[in-house]
């Protein structure tokens, strides 16, 4: 064997040696008839077959990120085999109530997934002129989100925290209570977590059994003891699956990716092995385009039936919110849900700051025929009122709070108010969207009238109750709750 290049055998060509071996990468010369992002089988000296796939390619070398990791690989034993075909997962309805590793392995002890539908797991973005204009609100049971920030079908819209901030606790609050106000239309989730630790993943599956949440979500976990690589995989796992669902299924999808930065650093890792001309913080300069082809899988299609909408979760270091990962999801995404850690420290749970956040396609999915008509009125009325709050409190860190005006001391109530009763709520607290409208009239109604100039005088007869108020700090009116089952 060792006399020859290369030797046939049943799936490929198998070339013995290699010319570098670094960190992840093998680097393998004199190949030919090797594709980009090909799928490689490498074997070292003692048998065990390590999968990887084609980073580079030229007329006789290619480049191969093993997943595996390297250790105990030498450059004279090495053989690998060129399989002929891309990362391929096998998808199917049954795969829903299952749990798989990274690449698409069963991770709950139940048996591969079989499927003769076996899909490239790179896909497509969705060809523009082919999308549909993201409507119908998807309710997550969160006031923060679905008064101020509404999801709706097929939008992209990323929660921004930081290192400690139960982001966590928020994205398995978003998959228990998620839910479509249609009825007759079916709805999954597909959740996929990269480089998390043990316990964060067994809070997560322990979450979903306990809720009967996990019979409606595919789960894809990439621990962090597993190799770095593994998790440029995993998203596009979860997308295929979501497309599949989505797609082929006529299922309305909900796909959560937690955590985007782990992604992002194993990008990095990879650059940097390759010799790559780093970017910004060292990011490689494809970090935009790379991101994007994951983010631009979501969405509507003309003649499809289903949607899939994407929610990232990533950590931002230092609470940096331009630091590159947040700053470039910004320009590809409709709009962010920032944690504020000010918020956190204070009590609020969850902690969503009401006017970083943004959902820019809010306007396309609520209001009359979607949630009520009040409600855009209403969310634009609130935010209008809040940033007073902020520059009201501004005012009184200069001047003191017993110097303000009556009108600003009522502001400074309302914030209260806001923060405390309206973004306040129990983590398994699932309110739905007409008890978080009737909330959100509660609290506006502790402001004087003709201060909600974003209010038709219609819809304040209709709603404008300031007897009804009860004081800053009290616990929302039984009304406004509904618990899950499971809940703690």
């Amino acid at each position: 064997m060792a006399d020859k290049e290369f030797d046939i055998r049943d799936r490929g060509l198998q070339f013995v040696g290699s010319s570098r071996i670094e960190g992840p990468l093998v680097v393998v010369e004199r190949v030919r008839d090797v594709g980009y992002d090909e799928v490689a089988e490498i074997v070292g000296e003692d048998g065990r077959a390590r999968i990887g796939r084609v980073l580079d390619v030229s007329d006789r070398l290619a480049v191969l990120q093993v997943l595996e990791g390297t250790t105990g690989l030498s450059n004279q034993a090495v053989r690998t085999r060129f399989l002929g075909e891309n990362f391929r997962l096998p998808v199917s309805r049954g795969m829903l109530g299952r749990v798989f590793d990274g690449l698409g392995r069963p991770a709950d002890g139940g048996p591969p997934a079989l499927s003769a539908d076996r899909r490239d797991i790179n896909g497509l973005p969705i060809n523009p002129t082919a999308r549909r204009y993201p409507r119908e609100f998807i309710q997550t049971g969160l006031s923060a989100m679905d008064g101020m920030n509404a999801l709706v079908r097929g939008q992209k819209l990323p929660i921004f925290s930081g290192n400690g901030l139960p982001h966590d606790r928020v994205s398995a609050q978003i998959v228990r209570q998620a839910c479509l106000l249609e009825e007759q239309v079916e709805f999954s989730i597909v959740f996929a977590a990269m480089g998390v630790k043990h316990d964060v993943a067994r809070f997560f599956i322990r979450n979903f059994e306990d809720s009967g949440t996990l019979a409606r979500v595919v789960m894809f976990l990439s621990l962090a003891d597993a190799p770095s690589v593994e998790r440029l995989l995993t998203p596009r796992m979860a997308l295929t699956m979501a497309e599949h669902l989505a797609f082929d299924c006529g299922q309305h999808v909900l796909v959560l990716l937690t955590d985007m930065t782990n992604y992002c650093e194993s990008l990095r890792e990879v650059g940097t092995a390759r010799g790559e001309i780093p970017g910004r913080k060292g990011y490689p300069g494809y970090l935009y385009s790379d991101l994007a082809s994951l983010y631009e899988r979501a969405g509507r299609i003309d003649g499809a039936p289903g949607s899939i909408t994407q929610m990232a979760i990533l950590t931002m270091p230092s609470d940096d919110i331009s630091h590159p990962v947040p700053d470039l999801t910004g320009y590809i995404t409709e709009g962010q849900i920032v944690l504020d850690r000010d918020l956190f420290n204070r009590g609020v749970y969850p902690p969503i700051a009401g006017l970083p956040s943004l959902s820019r396609l809010m306007k396309d999915g609520v209001g009359k025929g979607y949630t009520r008509d009040d409600h855009p009125a209403l969310a634009s009325q609130m935010f209008a009122c809040y940033a007073r709050v902020k520059r009201v409190r501004g005012l009184a860190d200069v001047i003191g709070e017993e110097e303000l005006s009556a009108l600003d001391k009522q502001y400074l109530k309302f914030g209260e108010a806001l923060e405390h009763r309206f973004l306040t709520q129990g983590e398994y607290e699932n309110r739905g969207i007409a008890a978080t409208l009737d909330l959100g009239w509660e609290i506006l109604s502790t402001l004087p009238r003709d201060e909600l100039h974003r209010v038709s005088d219609q819809l304040l007869a209709e709603h404008y109750r300031p007897q009804a108020s009860a004081a800053p700090g009290t616990p929302a009116a039984p009304a406004a709750q509904a618990h899950v089952p499971g809940g703690r």
